[in-house]
């Protein structure tokens, strides 16, 4: 497989967080474009599945970890630039809003900078707010300012709620219908979100990286259509075949359920993502004004219609060979 662009296949990227959901998708795009890669993750043995994303050699992961300077400063020694896809959207241990999302984009942005790096991305979140009364949305605010004071042409790209295979969203509701009689709209479910796909996140990601224009900005990555909460469950349940109650929850009842969910291992619903939903999730005006978007990087984004449905086909009734008109 010959590079499609001659230009980075004598560079090197590191990409902090490239195992995961979003990650797996930076990697691949920027396989395509002939990058060689360097994969910062805590657990460098379970990378494994980004090695068939390019050549052999191409893409090497390597042990790091953003609460430990030194691991970012080793992961980034001769990269030519670096991206930051680092986030976690809950406390956990010693993992904390601060120590990642705010206090760990200034080390990764720090290490690029005393590496020499060029260019470096950091994927922040549509809603990052210094005020927000959220602490996700606060901390991801704090960890664009600590790229920034580190990093002074850093970009940032902002994206809405992300969808593809291995989501963490439509696939978690459409498990929950499978076996629910009804599925709660917290806060009435207005709150209007403009889902992206994973790939155009990356391709965007991508085209960011050898676009001198955009040094210094922050993009805000939505897809081509805006829905309501409510809207986004009704059709997953289309996509599915399943009839399900939605049933409005005010955010005071919705905050108590949080109290009690979030102690779970994995929560499935914290009280701080109910404050999240309090604000809407789409690209900002401003933004798609100034062409600071994947618009404006001359994309097309892809609607959720269009990708959705084929991988959500395991939760219907009888798969992919449930009738096309079967719902229950």
């Amino acid at each position: 497989m010959s590079p499609a662009n001659p230009e980075p296949a004598r560079k090197l990227v590191t990409v902090f967080g490239g195992s995961g959901f979003i990650g797996r998708y930076v990697v691949g795009a920027l396989a395509r474009q002939g990058w060689r890669l360097r994969v910062g993750v805590r657990q460098p043995h379970l990378a494994h599945h980004l090695q068939p994303l390019g050549t052999v050699g191409q893409i090497m992961p390597v042990q790091a970890n953003v609460r430990y300077p030194d691991s970012l400063a080793a992961a980034c020694i001769g990269a030519d630039a670096v991206i930051n896809l680092v986030a976690i959207l809950y406390n956990a241990g010693a993992q904390k809003f601060d120590t990642v999302n705010a206090d760990g984009a200034g080390a990764v942005a720090e290490a690029a900078r005393n590496a020499g790096a060029r260019r470096l991305v950091h994927v922040s979140a549509i809603g990052a707010d210094p005020d927000s009364t959220a602490d996700y949305a606060r901390s991801k605010a704090e960890g664009e300012a600590n790229a920034r004071a580190a990093f002074g042409d850093a970009m940032i790209v902002r994206p809405s709620i992300v969808f593809g295979p291995e989501d963490a969203f439509f696939n978690r509701f459409a498990g929950i219908a499978r076996l629910s009689p009804a599925l709660p709209l917290i806060g009435g479910g207005h709150t209007r979100f403009q889902p992206v796909y994973a790939g155009d996140v990356a391709e965007g990601i991508a085209r960011l990286l050898t676009l001198d224009a955009a040094a210094g900005k922050t993009y805000e990555f939505g897809g081509p259509e805006t829905f309501t909460f409510r809207e986004l469950m009704e059709f997953m349940l289309h996509a599915i075949q399943r009839r399900r109650l939605l049933i409005p929850l005010p955010w005071s009842v919705a905050k108590l359920q949080a109290a009690v969910l979030q102690l779970l291992p994995k929560p499935l619903l914290t009280m701080d993502q109910v404050e999240l939903l309090k604000s809407d999730n789409v690209v900002s005006e401003a933004a798609i004004e100034a062409g600071l978007t994947l618009e404006g990087l001359g994309m097309t984004p892809q609607g959720i219609d269009a990708i959705v449905p084929a991988y959500l086909v395991h939760f219907r009734r009888a798969g992919q060979f449930t009738p096309p008109d079967a719902e229950r």
